[in-house]
């Protein structure tokens, strides 16, 4: 196996001392020019890279930012990374991307080892309801920032989307087109989005004059495709089968579809469908979905930008730092999956 180039070698082949290299990789300024295109040919004929980790020990933090979600299978959460990592990229810092994949000990773990590379900060969309982890975490005092959900307290920031709202706008409608009997294809019961969304759609029944019965809930364990397969299945065996589907997620409405479509049911003609993210996919699908969008990319942004606001309250003197909790608002957009007689 070769060697690694250190930078003992890159001094010997430029012919310069140790600290001058470390001076043209740190503070090129300082180094007179023509030394300075010496050390960085040096550099650049024996492929050297410098040891982050190295750097990392002497400086005591990185240059990584973290991102902890709930599921990368998702592409809302992919969009989130996006924005996530444009915003850290302007400030010169990467992003470690990690999926929880819902599960709070997966949390737990990636958590640690955040703490253990010893990150600048971390965007996390909690798994674990009780909020534990996150409490745990807090002991490392390492900056954090709350994504798709909102911060409890005034302990930290958080960037959401008002999911109450969002799922008023979807039974609303369905409410609106005459649907009077609403299956809700939740997700797992325990997470704030999935609670707050079924909030919401109560909220619109009842502005509706239905009452709470209208809503016939269907929980999941997950949110993803074959979830809503096996929520479309059970749909189907109901006796008194609603007319409408409102799904905590544009991948269990996917799935609903799929079962849906397999067993012959017309939608929206038999069956309404409405999801939530607005995900790329969702207008792509067999039958347009509608489906309440979410500002992902923003919302990843925004976020990076409150923890990078706070990451540099924390290098200041005074440490001065006022966290806030920024409530984005979501957009019905209505496709073909909606729009039928009643």
């Amino acid at each position: 196996m070769a060697q690694s180039v250190g930078i003992k070698d890159v001094a010997r082949v430029a012919g310069v001392s140790v600290g001058t290299v470390s001076n043209v990789i740190n503070r090129p300024e300082s180094v007179a020019e023509e030394t300075r295109a010496r050390v960085l040919s040096a550099i650049d004929r024996l492929g050297y890279v410098r040891s982050e980790s190295a750097r990392q020990l002497r400086a005591g933090r990185s240059r990584i930012m973290g991102l902890l979600v709930l599921d990368m299978g998702n592409p809302f959460f992919v969009d989130v990374a996006r924005g996530a990592e444009r915003a850290a990229r302007a400030a010169g810092l990467g992003v470690m991307v990690c999926n929880s994949a819902q599960s709070p000990t997966e949390e737990a773990e990636y958590l640690s080892l955040f703490a253990e590379q010893r990150v600048r900060g971390v965007l996390l969309t909690p798994a674990e309801a009780t909020g534990r982890t996150v409490e745990q975490f807090r002991r490392h005092d390492i900056p954090f920032v709350l994504v798709d959900r909102v911060a409890e307290g005034a302990t930290e920031c958080s960037v959401s989307v008002d999911d109450v709202n969002g799922g008023a706008l979807a039974v609303r409608h369905l409410a609106d087109a005459g649907h009077r009997r609403i299956a809700y294809v939740s997700g797992p019961p325990a997470l704030n989005q999935v609670k707050d969304r079924r909030q919401g759609a109560l909220r619109a029944l009842s502005e509706a004059g239905l009452p709470a019965t209208a809503l016939h809930e269907l929980p999941t364990e997950r949110l993803d495709v074959a979830a809503g397969r096996d929520a479309g299945a059970r749909l189907l065996g109901l006796a008194d089968r609603p007319t409408a589907v409102f799904c905590a997620n544009d991948l269990l409405a996917l799935g609903v579809l799929q079962s849906l479509y397999a067993a012959g049911v017309r939608v929206p003609e038999d069956i309404a469908i409405v999801g939530y993210d607005d995900i790329e996919f969702a207008a792509a699908a067999a039958v347009p979905l509608t489906s309440v969008r979410q500002p992902a990319v923003t919302m990843g942004a925004l976020a990076a930008e409150l923890l990078l606001e706070e990451i540099e309250a924390a290098d200041r003197p005074d440490g001065g730092h006022e966290h806030r909790r920024v409530v984005l608002q979501p957009e019905l957009v209505v496709r073909g999956s909606s729009l039928g007689p009643r």
